[in-house]
């Protein structure tokens, strides 16, 4: 239930404390401090306009039928509209509260079932993550890619930068299903493709897990170019294993293998936070007496293009047949049905 009230007090109580003298004695805290400020008064001003818009059509409303006229009817459409878009944006940030939901997202995607289909469809939704990024505002850089033997992607992993990244992301985490004629099957048969997608928060250097060295087992080889070419002579790129989570993480996008093992490394450190993140929700879950998938590779959502044209996402049912528009990085209503679907 929102509590206005308590939200108002709480911004209050926080900008007061953001003007002691000790605030910024601790650069960590105070950063992530203001950054829950700035959420808050955010969702006020957003609950606001809400409410403001909310009196306005009922009084228009009010005013067209007392003097039996339709004139304004297209005005109040538009603002009826407008106050589902705010009502929707309202219950994603509310719901958008967990600790790293604010933060930054580490995004991996991996080829699955399917061979050279599965691959460049990898590499599709690569660009569908791309344009949803530009679409937001946000940067996209690439950490780590491996392509295909000849053509697409077998693997890759992006960092997304952008307030609440990793919160809103959050719903694309499990297998993508695509139905289509194969570009690369000369009898021009109907294919199933499948490609995993991860999603990890990106951690503060503060918050960076201690690894002891003897669970790290630690490889380097020469960085590939597409069709297995080298493209360096220097064994430069890092592949790092955790033992005990079996967890491997490849880097080979910079030319210093230095450079490949600490950012492989802060990869591995998220992956083990996102492990940590799923071993708490089923807990909460096991208390509450319901049942969540710890298996990445759960089927979430499925984009047919053939014998017609329709993307499912499997866990709200939200079905949206322009899979044009969706590969071109219109994700956002599956993206807040889920999340809504969330709030209890």
């Amino acid at each position: 239930m929102f509590d206005l009230d308590k939200l108002v007090k709480q911004i209050e109580e926080s900008e007061k404390k953001s003007t002691n003298e000790d605030f910024w004695k601790d650069n960590f805290k105070a950063t992530n401090f203001l950054k829950a400020l700035t959420f808050k008064k955010n969702l006020l001003e957003k609950y606001t306009t809400l409410n403001n818009l909310s009196k306005e059509i009922i009084e228009i409303c009010e005013i067209s039928i007392e003097l039996n006229d339709e004139n304004d009817l297209p005005n109040i459409i538009q603002n009826f509209e407008t106050l589902q878009s705010l009502h929707s944006e309202i219950s994603i940030q509310l719901k958008l509260n967990g600790k790293f939901d604010s933060r930054n997202a580490i995004i991996g995607i991996k080829q699955g079932a399917g061979g050279i289909d599965a691959q460049d469809w990898s590499e599709i939704l690569v660009r569908m993550y791309k344009r949803w990024s530009e679409r937001k505002g946000f940067k996209l850089d690439v950490l780590h890619l491996s392509t295909g033997d000849e053509a697409g992607i077998k693997s890759i992993v992006m960092k997304i930068e952008g307030n609440f990244a990793y919160g809103l992301l959050q719903s694309e985490k499990g297998a993508h299903r695509l139905v289509r004629i194969s570009p690369f099957d000369t009898g021009q048969r109907r294919h199933t493709s499948f490609s995993l997608v991860e999603i990890m928060p990106e951690l503060e250097k503060e918050e960076e897990i201690v690894i002891d060295p003897k669970d790290l087992r630690i490889d380097v080889f020469k960085a590939g170019g597409a069709g297995g070419q080298s493209v360096q002579k220097n064994s430069t790129a890092v592949r790092i294993t955790h033992i005990p989570t079996n967890i491997k993480v490849s880097v080979q996008n910079e030319r210093s293998q230095l450079h490949n093992r600490e950012l492989a490394m802060k990869i591995l450190q998220s992956r083990i936070m996102e492990l940590e993140i799923i071993k708490n929700r089923q807990k909460e879950a096991e208390i509450k007496g319901e049942h969540i998938s710890a298996d990445f590779g759960s089927q979430i959502r499925s984009y047919v293009m053939h014998p017609y044209k329709l993307v499912k996402d499997h866990r709200t049912n939200v079905e949206y047949s322009n899979i044009d528009d969706v590969l071109d990085g219109n994700i956002d209503s599956f993206i807040e049905s889920y999340l809504i679907s969330k709030i209890k």
